[in-house]
């Protein structure tokens, strides 16, 4: 059994730095609470998104123990340098990323300037780590948050003309970003998903149903819970399969927005590794989860994060 795991953990960055904590207590006990969660639920490999500085990630991985290992991504935007990563017991065997906008969707507007966008804000890692045998390719994301961002770095709009535009560009460019991901699933399945086991995971930033979680999917057909589930079909080579509805209905949500329950984080796997899921669930750590608006830009102080971790144990 093997346990795989995605958590956003939350502008995770030393003190000192300009989105770090405000103290090192602050700091440690953060890296402490993430450290025994991930330990505490038997994970063995977790993809991590809002990963900050080198530091902060070495003492993270030092906290979990020994035989850890990481791996981060090297795209990331300058002004807010989060990226996704790895923490692993499993050797990694391979890796390899993925940032690049599709070059007809280049063109799709992201603000008022009509700058080109070519590139994810935060790029896709994969990595492949090898389970009795078996190779299992798994990849890190984090797409546009639905959290608007205005000129000059302000968080309120001028006027609901410009709030309108940006929350559509905001939608725009993740829609452009899953379409990458797709890409990068596209080139890793290869047509052979019926027998190529790869997880594509991470903080989407939309629920199950959104239409950029959809471009995610893939191929329309055999969804987790459907009569089409257990029919193979031409799409099976393709197909990634979300496992939000493995997930019990009172654990199905990774963040509360407004009050509101969501499912923003999500693992979708293969046809070829489908059979092997045994149970997927969400998992908050010792901190209830806050319920954030607009405003909460940045928790510099937060004691563990504002997503739970999605976790999923397999038999391989």
């Amino acid at each position: 059994m093997v346990t795989v795991a995605t958590w956003n953990i939350e502008n995770f960055f030393s003190p000192g730095t300009e989105f770090g904590p405000a103290t090192q207590a602050i700091f440690d006990r953060k890296v402490a609470l993430l450290a025994s969660t991930i330990t505490g639920a038997g994970v063995d490999v977790v993809a991590l998104q809002e990963v900050g500085d080198l530091g902060a990630f070495d003492a993270l991985l030092a906290a979990l123990g020994a035989g850890w290992t990481g791996q981060l991504s090297t795209f990331f935007e300058p002004s807010h340098a989060i990226r996704v990563g790895f923490a692993t017991r499993i050797p990694v065997t391979a890796t390899s990323e993925y940032a690049d906008i599709p070059l007809q969707l280049q063109g799709v507007p992201t603000d008022d300037t009509g700058a080109a966008l070519t590139r994810m804000g935060r790029g896709a890692l994969r990595v492949r780590v090898s389970v009795n045998g078996n190779d299992l390719d798994l990849v890190s994301v984090h797409l546009k948050s639905k959290l608007l961002s205005f000129p000059g770095g302000r968080f309120q709009p001028h006027d609901e003309r410009e709030r309108a535009r940006y929350a559509a560009y905001a939608l725009l460019r993740r829609a452009a970003e899953a379409a990458a991901v797709r890409y990068f699933a596209n080139d890793l399945l290869d047509g052979h998903g019926t027998t190529r086991r790869l997880m594509v995971m991470g903080d989407f930033n939309d629920g199950v149903d959104a239409a950029t979680t959809q471009i995610v999917n893939g191929p329309p057909g055999s969804e987790i819970g459907t009569g089409g589930e257990d029919q193979p079909d031409a799409g099976d080579g393709w197909r990634l399969l979300n496992l939000a509805p493995l997930i019990p209905p009172d654990r199905r949500f990774s963040r509360i927005y407004r009050g509101n329950r969501e499912l923003i984080d999500h693992q979708f796997v293969s046809r070829a590794l489908r059979s092997s899921i045994r149970s997927v669930t969400t998992i908050s750590g010792a901190v209830a989860l806050p319920s954030i608006d607009d405003r909460a830009t940045a928790r510099k102080d937060a004691p563990i994060s504002d997503h739970a971790m999605v976790v999923s144990q397999l038999d391989l």
